[in-house]
């Protein structure tokens, strides 16, 4: 049995209780991911061109700074990342957070929260992120009210 870990990173809080339904359903351990500069309802405002993470998401290279690096990633084979879908992608605080840590080896499943966006290219953008030998699944969108049982389901489908 692998250990698990589920790292997330919610802007809003809806992205956090998806990670502790989800904790719970996989037995993984649960970590935040926190910006070191937390977002702002104005920050968020995608509707705002100049708003924060409009223009953070405008820079694929662009890496907003993360508040610590103190997630134990070599204690886990398995590792869930979720965060909020952010102009049909991962914000690229997810990339911030992949490029602190050593992914070799690692089986990485994204999950994801939206109002209605799907999960994009979001894998393939987030792999260049990582260490070629770490795996990348691709991945589910939820409901912010997905159930632990309706996630057990989708944990056990994984075979991780």
């Amino acid at each position: 049995m692998s250990k698990k870990l589920a790292a997330y990173f919610s802007a809003s809080g809806v992205t956090a209780g998806l990670a502790k339904n989800l904790a719970e359903a996989a037995g993984a351990d649960l970590y935040e991911i926190r910006p070191a500069v937390p977002y702002t309802n104005a920050d968020l405002n995608w509707q705002d061109k100049n708003s924060r993470s409009s223009v953070e998401m405008k820079d694929k290279s662009f890496r907003p700074a993360i508040a610590d690096t103190n997630a134990n990633i070599a204690d886990y084979d398995t590792i869930f990342v979720g965060f909020p879908i952010w102009w049909y992608v991962a914000p690229t605080i997810i990339n911030t957070f992949l490029e602190a840590y050593d992914f070799s080896g690692k089986t990485i499943v994204l999950f994801a929260t939206s109002g209605g966006s799907g999960m994009g290219n979001s894998a393939k953008e987030l792999k260049l992120s990582v260490s070629d030998t770490a795996v990348i699944k691709e991945g589910k969108r939820f409901a912010a009210n997905t159930t632990v049982s309706e996630l057990k389901k989708w944990v056990e489908s994984l075979g991780v």
